[in-house]
């Protein structure tokens, strides 16, 4: 692929992925009434890895946990959010993400796109030390957030 067509197609996500900015949460930011939105909460994942790597129960590799986080929730541009506290939506890797994640992720030149398709699904696979410690941050937050604001209505967190 020609370098020129291979930056325009890596200029197209980024340009997709802004949507991401626009996806608004449930969680409200801490001690805050406002709810964040997945661009700064995939953020905020990314940062809580790195000062919390060290608390992994085995060494991961940070880097992977990073990607993991930032693009763990792109899908839902396409598939909508899913709420952490969600009792009727479940939190599976369903068709519709999939769907997403191969359409936003096949944006990119091929080989990034498999890179990221692929570490999308090992994230929502759960099976690897970097996926069970990204979800792991992915858990923490939303339950930190609530703690900060006193809870969800009809839920007591701490």
């Amino acid at each position: 692929m020609m370098t020129s067509e291979k930056l325009l197609k890596q200029i197209d996500f980024i340009k997709e992925i802004d949507k991401v900015k626009y996806i608004q949460r449930r969680t409200k930011l801490f001690n805050s009434d406002r709810c964040e939105n997945d661009a700064e909460h995939s953020w905020h994942l990314a940062l809580m890895a790195i000062v919390l790597a060290e608390h992994a129960d085995e060494p991961v590799d940070l880097l992977k946990v990073i990607k993991m986080v930032l693009i763990h929730d792109i899908v839902e541009i396409d598939a909508g959010d899913t709420f952490i506290y969600d009792n009727e939506k479940a939190h599976s890797n369903t068709e519709e993400e999939l769907l997403a994640a191969k359409r936003i992720f096949g944006m990119l030149p091929e080989q990034q796109a498999e890179e990221l398709i692929s570490i999308w699904e090992e994230f929502e696979a759960g099976e690897t030390r970097e996926a069970q410690f990204a979800k792991a941050m992915d858990r923490l937050e939303p339950l930190l957030q609530n703690s900060s604001n006193n809870g969800v209505p009809g839920m007591n967190l701490m």
